[in-house]
């Protein structure tokens, strides 16, 4: 269903697996007899050898077509609150001190204050790759040439243990070992990351034939270059269907109309070991557990109702939360959950654990809202390891990802119809009928997932996943239905694989007519993501909605939001008329013992938009750049309100309104120039005036002491 062609995709990197790298960088210095290999130019020839695909066909599936969800009766429900319903936070929210703080690392050196100390013999290893700040590039998910070194460097030390004949348990004690006396990380985060991932990292570089530049662009991405690779290049297949002609501007939904109030959720990252108390201040990638030690002073403890550093949700805040929701708005028409149920323990996870967790979240939400529809889309932290997502033609029994697959389909049967039983077992990917003429679809964007090394493998439309989508479109068109695409990474982040989100771009632009929302979470704030028409970027054509994370890890306040969608009448869009986002102030409840949610903003009052379109996000987006009061308003919203969020500055704010406009990942420069340039123009202006306005203020202020000589002000 797919061809290839001759073009290049990276994306970035997996955080566990650049710690396996950064180390086994420093095992290659250590080594002198490794170094050779590290840095030679010669390649064995590309023996490629695609891995034996299935026969599954999309148009025989059974699909959705009788309607899901019968309405409820809603008294006194015309219309979305009145416009003033803000007033009453706003006193508070004005009194919210905002408390900045520089970015945290896991790593810490005690001669420069923060604690961290090095092996003496990787002393040459850490002048030529600066592990330091592989580190924190590492730890702050931003990779440039430094990891790129390293990476490369630890990669070719692997694959030459590798093809030297080393055991699996070999190379895992060694990782293990190299990422312990290194101080990457503690030692039982160290075993246990080499445990979970080594052997999958292993399986995977046993089987492909690709050098250590490939690999780590393609776990990089644009950080490493964009090295060509012929084998992760390809291209749906678009039926010969006629696009239908677009119109020249969307209509504005009808404000007096019927409408759909929905729910959506996402990273509730759920902590059953969350402790009250315990250390939130560890140095591992979760703290605020009894395993995370006795804090050092009483403004290390983990707070009652969470905490901004480095920690999940307790189970009582998941039950707050819920308990609020289900009180405040009891007109809810269904619900969208958009994944990342599991915590951040990602070194010490099982399979067992997890699949709890699922099942434990799907009883509380049935239970909390029964009766009322749930369509949830699977994150990138319910398998185990993280990342995890085997395609379909990966199907041994112990490395097959059927065991959580199986489970979804038992589990989110509760809500779904029987029809999507099949595509949920290949793929956890389905498609519903909401309403007449009105449909939903969850993608699994694990398939797009760059920190995914099963993707190495072939990343070719895994499971067949985008041409199913593309069919379904097709069939909506057909149908005259309009649609909503719910996901968990959005297409646009660096996570995901330039190759499939261009594709999924050319699919969003194909069927711009069809599709008129889309949903997301995964990166913890509050945000939305552009898409234009790929020949004509004047042109924009869907909004990505990414909804704000319930859990504060980190540095957040907990967050869901609430959209209200064009309804059931004659001259429905199906168009996100409006949305608020609701958060409680972690600060607050720990001080006084008791969470309060309120309502933070609604987008159109706060940034006083006539609709929700494309066209009206894309006037917001040039609004952000040049209006720096809204920009401020923007990224206040973004944090969710947060006192720990820190200053925003010009390369700060380009990064936001880049990825703002990036409907389509690692392709920053075709999208964002114009952005970029405009806001170095103010940045440049600003800078000018504040220069100009401090040398007068100077001059005045010398000026004004009437005993200095005249001769040092110029006049003698």
């Amino acid at each position: 269903m797919t061809q290839t062609t001759s073009q290049q995709t990276w994306p970035r990197p997996s955080r566990h697996i650049c710690w396996l790298m950064a180390a086994l960088a420093v095992a290659g210095l250590a080594a002198s007899d490794a170094l050779p290999f590290l840095y030679t130019n010669a390649r064995a020839p590309i023996n490629w050898t695609q891995p034996q695909l299935d026969d599954w066909k999309v148009e025989v599936q059974p699909r959705s077509v009788v309607p899901h969800v019968e309405l409820k009766y809603h008294a006194n429900r015309t219309s979305t609150e009145t416009a003033d319903s803000d007033e009453e936070f706003l006193e508070r929210l004005r009194a919210l001190r905002q408390n900045h703080s520089s970015a945290r690392m896991l790593w810490y050196d005690a001669a420069a204050g923060d604690g961290l100390t090095y092996p003496p013999f990787v002393d040459k290893a850490l002048k030529l790759f600066n592990l330091k700040q592989v580190a924190f590039e590492i730890e702050n998910s931003v990779l440039s040439k430094v990891s790129c070194t390293a990476c490369k460097a630890g990669a070719g030390l692997l694959q030459h243990y590798i093809k030297s004949g080393k055991t699996d348990a070999e190379l895992m004690k060694m990782i293990a070992q190299y990422c312990t006396n290194l101080s990457i990380q503690s030692p039982r985060v160290c075993e246990g990351v080499a445990q979970l991932f080594g052997s999958e990292v292993i399986y995977v570089l046993q089987r492909v034939n690709l050098g250590p530049d490939e690999l780590c662009s393609f776990i990089i991405g644009d950080g490493c270059g964009d090295v060509y690779n012929p084998y992760h290049e390809w291209e749906v297949i678009f039926p010969p269907v006629p696009k239908p002609p677009r119109l020249p501007e969307l209509p504005v939904p009808l404000e007096a109309a019927p409408f759909f109030k929905v729910l959506h959720i996402s990273d509730t990252h759920y902590d059953p070991h969350y402790v009250e108390g315990a250390n939130a201040d560890c140095n591992e990638p979760l703290c605020c557990r009894l395993s995370s030690g006795r804090p050092a002073s009483p403004n290390a403890a983990a707070g009652k109702w969470g905490d901004y550093r480095k920690c999940d949700t307790p189970k009582r805040t998941v039950d707050n939360m819920l308990a609020h929701i289900a009180d405040t708005h009891k007109d809810i028409d269904y619900i969208l959950w958009t994944g990342d149920l599991p915590p951040h323990d990602v070194w010490n996870q099982t399979k067992q654990e997890n699949l709890e967790i699922i099942k434990e979240t799907v009883k509380q939400m049935t239970e909390k809202f029964p009766g009322v529809p749930i369509f949830p889309a699977l994150g990138n932290h319910e398998s185990a390891p993280v990342n995890s997502f085997p395609p379909p033609y990966v199907n041994q029994v112990d490395i097959s990802i059927n065991w959580l697959y199986d489970e979804l389909d038992v589990q989110w049967r509760r809500w779904l119809p029987q029809s999507v039983s099949h595509t949920v077992r290949r793929g956890a990917f389905y498609s519903v009928l909401v309403r007449p003429g009105f449909r939903i679809i969850s993608l699994n964007m694990n398939y797009c997932n760059n920190k995914n090394w099963w993707l190495l493998l072939n990343s070719t439309d895994p499971a067949t996943e985008l041409q199913w989508f593309i069919y379904e479109l097709q069939s909506a068109e057909f149908s005259n239905e309009k649609v909503h695409v719910i996901g968990h990474i959005p297409p646009g982040h660096s996570d995901c694989l330039k190759v499939w989100s261009r594709n999924f771009y050319k699919i969003i632009s194909r069927y711009e007519s069809t599709i008129t929302a889309q949903f997301y979470g995964h990166t913890h704030f509050d945000e939305f993501e552009m898409f234009y028409d790929p020949h004509d970027l004047t042109h924009s054509n869907s909004i990505a909605y990414i909804g704000p994370s319930v859990s504060p890890y980190y540095d957040l306040n907990p967050g869901y939001r609430i959209y209200y969608v064009d309804g059931d009448h004659d001259t429905t869009t199906r168009l996100v008329i409006d949305h608020e986002s609701w958060i409680m102030n972690l600060k607050e409840a720990n001080l006084y013992g008791y969470p309060i949610w309120y309502k933070l903003y609604t987008a159109r009052a706060a940034y006083n938009m006539k609709a929700l379109r494309p066209s009206d996000w894309n006037k917001l987006l040039n609004d952000l750049t040049d209006n720096q009061e809204l920009f401020e308003i923007y990224y206040k919203n973004y944090w969710k309100n947060s006192p720990a969020r820190p200053t925003c500055d010009a390369e700060c704010k380009k990064r936001m309104l880049c990825d703002c406009k990036s409907g389509r990942s690692h392709d920053r420069r075709h999208f964002c120039a114009d952005v970029e340039s405009k806001i170095d123009e103010g940045s440049s202006k600003s800078w000018k005036s504040w220069f100009y306005r401090g040398l007068t203020n100077s001059y005045s202020l010398i000026t004004s002491i009437t005993y200095l000589p005249k001769y040092l002000l110029g006049y003698g």
